[in-house]
């Protein structure tokens, strides 16, 4: 799904492979599923990724370009740039099903293939801490991005839901915890 020549059919397809994969899991994003979720036919769906890999891969990657915050941005800014990205891969991307199936590796080719993505989103994040100048190192770094998805897949399965106030909560957290704010 090539964002040049990207189709209605395109959106729908990827916004099936999602809801899927958020709602039930990585093993119910099948062709089969994805065609009748979105009402485009599986023959459509086959010309565009040769397996649900593809695409799953091609669903998820607008993770991958994410805009950084602007460099003259504030901590404070930049800290909610951090929180809401370090979520975006959960709530925008996997889902609690998908992260399930990640946690359990129910389905290792989809782990892997989340696994690069994460990466990827993960280094934009770090990019982003070290852009603003701080002294940090990549470790606490690394950290602090696990403490935001931590606290809010915590969150999650504590109350179901994640309540008004839990960003507020992270970013009080973050701008006391590290050097300088974020």
């Amino acid at each position: 799904m090539a964002d040049a020549r990207r189709t209605p059919a395109d959106d729908r397809i990827a916004a099936a492979a999602l809801h899927l994969l958020r709602a039930h899991g990585a093993r119910a994003v099948t062709i089969e599923a994805v065609a009748a979720e979105s009402g485009v036919a599986k023959t459509t769906i086959y010309r565009r990724f040769r397996n649900r890999h593809e695409l799953l891969a091609a669903a998820l990657a607008p993770l991958t370009r994410q805009q950084p915050p602007a460099p003259d941005s504030s901590d404070r800014e930049r800290a909610t740039w951090i929180v809401r990205s370090a979520v975006a891969a959960i709530d925008d991307g996997i889902g609690p099903g998908g992260f399930a199936s990640l946690l359990i590796d129910e389905d290792p080719e989809f782990s892997a293939l989340f696994r690069r993505i994460l990466t990827a989103h993960r280094g934009r994040i770090v990019d982003a801490l070290f852009a603003a100048g701080h002294d940090i190192d990549r470790g606490l770094a690394d950290t602090v991005i696990d403490a935001v998805v931590g606290g809010y897949i915590s969150e999650l399965a504590r109350a179901s839901t994640v309540g008004p106030g839990w960003e507020e909560r992270m970013l009080r957290v973050l701008t006391t915890a590290l050097p300088s704010g974020v």
